[in-house]
């Protein structure tokens, strides 16, 4: 395990309308804010999003499952965001419902509002990590 300790920085209340690119306004504010390093939370609703609901199987490079949304959903989650490159790279883990099916997973592509979502964005000081390729799993992963 590794781990750096940091201290809460800045929070961004942010409101998206409807059909906004979620995943690329999460990044277009820490970049317009010069904010390095966040934590955040999002409420409201989804009309799209591709997501990866686990691996096919349990093995390394992992191949994803993929499900999109393709439809109104409410979500909730929490995600993460580092810097790979100079550029932001968002990690969002989220459940989103609609009637009675939930689907939980991790929020890659094709993101984009319904109605109305909620984000609070709480920067993170003094912490300098950083995404980077890991030539064996494949994905992009923290590096403390």
């Amino acid at each position: 395990m590794k781990y750096q300790v940091g201290r809460i920085g800045r929070v961004v209340v942010a409101r998206f309308e409807d059909k906004e690119d979620v995943l690329g306004n999460l990044s277009g504010i820490v970049e317009k804010e010069g904010i390095r390093a966040a934590a955040f939370y999002l409420v409201g609703g989804m009309r799209e999003g591709k997501i990866v609901v686990g691996p096919e199987r349990d093995e390394l490079p992992p191949a994803p499952v993929w499900r999109e949304l393709g439809e109104s959903h409410e979500v909730v989650g929490f995600g993460t965001i580092f810097y790979q490159n100079n550029e932001p790279k968002v990690h969002f883990h989220a459940a989103f419902g609609k009637r009675d099916t939930v689907k939980v997973g991790c929020l890659r592509e094709n993101s984009r509002t319904f109605l109305v979502l909620e984000a609070v964005i709480i920067e993170l000081s003094g912490i300098d990590a950083v995404r980077e390729l890991d030539p064996v799993s494949g994905l992009n992963i923290l590096r403390l």
